[in-house]
């Protein structure tokens, strides 16, 4: 996966589209060296595997005449690429240029000379001044997925230069000239190519990339790009539609991402900003799938707790419910009402959520006899974390607001019931929710990658996600 930490980045092409992103990815100058290097142990490998064919030939030679020779079994036994680097083309793409490399090879050699007289040994070849420059092109599948290939590649050597060991060698290294220009041609021609493979070698892993991620039976979320990426003198810019939908169903949501931009930071090798957007997208999918609700009986709550669900305690706030249904266990059905809403703002995310609360009596033969519906309005913090390859995030609740929406056991005042209910919250409903968030949502990956040194900080209108990447 040799250029995955930036060639992965940059290739995220699909069809452009004119719209904002949810999220937005940033490569830096620190991330780029980093793929430079995991670049150069693939090109390295891929030259290390260079077959130059058995050849011979004819050449005459001073004082001796016509001799024969054949080359064989020649093989590579190191490649160095001491110099490298990879430049940005703002508003075009990539450059990837090698300088001063080497390859060392050997093989064996047989000569016929003065038509009786035969030779052989062993020889060493030394190719120094081995140059390589290439351009990446970027398109899109027919997936979505990104593809790559060398678009252009030129590859010098400076210099072949052949030794002879065993038999008479002193004398065959008289005319090595001859030799050394046939090996560096034959050497020249086979660069390219493999420099070509190395970078369609990085296709499988591209396939990998979760364009369409599912996070669970209801939704999944799509990292498609929005438009091409914006590349600058030292970073790469991705926009990336960060969008969750129903699973099978993509309906959009009645609201769109805003314009937000990432700020000047490379201390990371990668930046990945998710907008408000894209998690309120999340609860627009959950609550579209009416998944936004919970059933809450007393067997629920800790035993410990002074609160129980049943007609009791809540008739020592409303008499009438002790009187019409007494001894009875409750049931509450907390329902949200409209799609929760997040916001970000320096060093705080807050979720608004406007739900009902309905209450029951569980008759004997379990029945559900209702006893009252309220409006809930709750405000809750939200801190976000990374996970492994997931954002997570848990909640505690700020404040809650209780009115009274409709009765069937007569008018009563809810203020008293006010700490009952922000118990059960508390006890209940944040833990269920919480453990739900901490199951996480999937980031933009591929293959076999980690993030290492991970930070996130809360902004106005988006979280910004800094990390370093490593590929197993």
């Amino acid at each position: 996966m040799f250029l995955c930490c930036w060639l992965v980045l940059v290739a995220l092409i699909p069809t452009t589209l004119s719209t904002n992103p949810g999220v937005k990815v940033r490569l830096t100058e620190k991330g780029i060296e980093y793929g430079r290097q995991l670049g150069m142990a693939a090109i390295q490998q891929k030259l290390g595997s260079i077959k130059i064919p058995d050849f011979s030939g004819t050449e005459k030679v001073f004082l001796i005449g016509k001799v024969q020779y054949s080359l064989s079994n020649i093989h590579i036994v190191n490649v160095g690429l001491p110099k490298s680097s990879v430049d940005l083309v703002p508003g075009t793409g990539v450059t990837l240029s090698i300088g001063d490399a080497f390859i060392s090879l050997n093989g064996n050699w047989r000569v016929k000379y003065l038509r009786i007289i035969k030779d052989s040994g062993s020889f060493d070849l030394d190719v120094n001044g081995l140059s390589i420059a290439t351009t990446i092109s970027i398109k899109s599948d027919e997936t979505g997925r990104p593809a790559v290939s060398s678009d252009s590649c030129s590859a010098t050597v400076g210099s072949a230069k052949v030794k002879f060991h065993g038999g008479a060698s002193w004398l065959y290294n008289l005319f090595t000239t001859f030799i050394d220009k046939a090996l560096r041609n034959a050497l020249q021609k086979q660069i390219c190519p493999l420099v070509a493979d190395a970078v369609s070698d990085l296709n499988p892993q591209l396939k990998t990339l979760n364009v369409l991620a599912k996070v669970d039976k209801y939704a999944e979320i799509e990292y498609s790009m929005v438009s091409s990426p914006t590349v600058l003198k030292s970073s790469i810019e991705l926009s990336l539609k960060g969008e969750f939908y129903n699973i099978g169903k993509h309906q959009e949501p009645p609201f769109s991402p805003a314009a937000f931009y990432l700020p000047p930071q490379n201390n990371n090798m990668l930046y990945i900003g998710m907008s408000a957007f894209t998690v309120n997208s999340a609860a627009f999918v959950y609550n579209n799938a009416g998944v936004l609700s919970l059933s809450i009986t007393d067997d629920m709550i800790p035993k410990s707790s002074p609160i129980r669900l049943n007609t009791k305690t809540f008739g020592a706030f409303i008499p009438q419910i002790a009187k019409q249904f007494p001894g009875l266990m409750m049931k509450l059905l907390v329902k949200t009402v409209k799609t929760p809403t997040l916001t970000f703002e320096p060093n705080n995310a807050t979720v608004q959520a406007t739900t009902t609360v309905t209450a029951f009596a569980i008759q004997p033969n379990s029945t559900l006899s209702p006893l009252f519906v309220l409006n809930l309005e709750a405000s809750v913090s939200a801190r976000m974390f990374v996970s492994e390859m997931k954002l997570a995030a848990a909640v505690t609740l700020n404040k809650m607001d209780l009115t009274l929406d409709k009765s069937n056991v007569g008018d009563f005042q809810v203020g008293p019931l006010e700490n009952v209910f922000q118990g059960v919250l508390k006890l209940v409903v944040i833990p269920a929710v919480n453990a739900q968030l901490a199951k996480g949502y999937p980031l933009p990956t591929i293959g076999k990658m980690k993030l290492m040194n991970t930070q996130l900080d809360v902004l106005k209108d988006y979280i910004l996600i800094g990390t370093d990447v490593q590929f197993s």
